[in-house]
């Protein structure tokens, strides 16, 4: 097995050696979780899509049993990463069981993954798991995965850092790939932050009225 890096520059995400998973984010398994909220979960998985969008992260999404009460991939991520491929997958609990998928994520030639499971217990732990023991160094969107409550998140957080993923969110995620606000993906990203992030909005409208009001004098 190799052995994952502790070192954080080398192993820091890249727009170059970076790939982005959603996992199984389906209308009906999207019901199952209430921490974060629905509303906040939702948010969060969508952030996380236009992230990958606005770096051209190489973007894989996946699928479990669609014809069954899981329901379809929100058109949300479709919509947003219409090249990527999509693994339907017709039963594996565990993306990384299904070779299709394991295949896709390792065409990307990326070391780095970011992935996002639409039950962090399930569908992120099991295959962020497996890809940490094959060498990956893997980075659990905890936000963009939902749980059914406090207490499942905690467990899987814990289970996950005893074996090699380290946990994250959308925003941590986001900061990391931009790292200078005057890079070129800086406008896109600062319009992504007042859009998703209410803190950070509530810090610029802050700001645009203070210049607009100084604007005025």
């Amino acid at each position: 097995m190799t052995s994952i890096t502790s070192n954080y520059t080398e192993s820091r995400c890249s727009k170059d050696n970076a790939a982005l998973l959603l996992i199984d984010h389906q209308s009906g398994t999207m019901q199952l979780n209430h921490d974060p909220t629905p509303v906040e979960f939702r948010q969060a998985v969508i952030a996380l899509a236009k992230v990958g969008k606005i770096f051209n992260l190489p973007t894989i999404l996946t699928s479990n049993y669609e014809t069954g009460p899981n329901g379809p991939i929100l058109q949300d991520l479709l919509d947003l990463h219409p090249n990527a491929p999509v693994i339907r997958r017709p039963g594996q609990i565990s993306a990384w069981d299904n070779e299709e998928f394991v295949a896709a994520v390792k065409a990307t030639g990326r070391k780095n993954l970011i992935m996002a499971g639409v039950t962090c217990q399930v569908c992120l732990a099991f295959p962020a798991m497996q890809a940490a023991a094959e060498g990956f160094n893997v980075y659990g969107a905890i936000d963009a995965s939902g749980s059914p409550d406090a207490a499942a998140r905690e467990m899987t957080v814990a289970r996950l850092v005893a074996h090699g993923v380290t946990p994250v969110n959308w925003v941590m995620v986001a900061s990391e790939l931009q790292r200078d606000w005057r890079l070129p993906t800086g406008p896109a990203m600062t319009q992504l932050f007042h859009e998703y992030n209410p803190n950070y909005s509530m810090l610029m409208d802050n700001y645009q009225a203070h210049t607009k009001q100084a604007a005025t004098k």
